[in-house]
């Protein structure tokens, strides 16, 4: 994952009603009414907070029958989660060497 395409996920998911519907997407899935029934916004709202998570690939449609769900896509909640462990730990490096140099004065 490149700055590319993680700095346009972190901006929408730093928005907290699109946080909020990708939280309750990991819970079940579920349409945009349904959303809305489970949050303070509108209907039309939470369709366009739905689309720039699916523009991040965050979420993605599901047709059941007449109705369109949506789903929260693990694979790329997962490998942010991995890159951010990977940046986590490159400063864990960084910083227990600082504390071995400062220690050893």
């Amino acid at each position: 994952m490149t700055a590319a395409t993680l700095l346009p996920m972190f901006a929408a998911l730093a928005d907290e009603t699109r946080w909020s519907i990708l939280t309750a997407l990991g819970e079940e899935d579920a349409s945009a009414s349904a959303l809305a029934g489970r949050l303070p916004v509108t209907r039309q709202a939470i369709a366009k907070h739905l689309a720039v998570l699916q523009e991040v690939g965050l979420v993605e449609p599901v047709r059941v029958g007449r109705e369109v769900r949506f789903r929260a896509i693990g694979a790329e909640l997962e490998a942010t989660a991995k890159k951010l462990d990977a940046i986590g730990r490159g400063w864990d490096r960084r910083l227990a060497a600082i504390k071995e140099i400062a220690e050893g004065l």
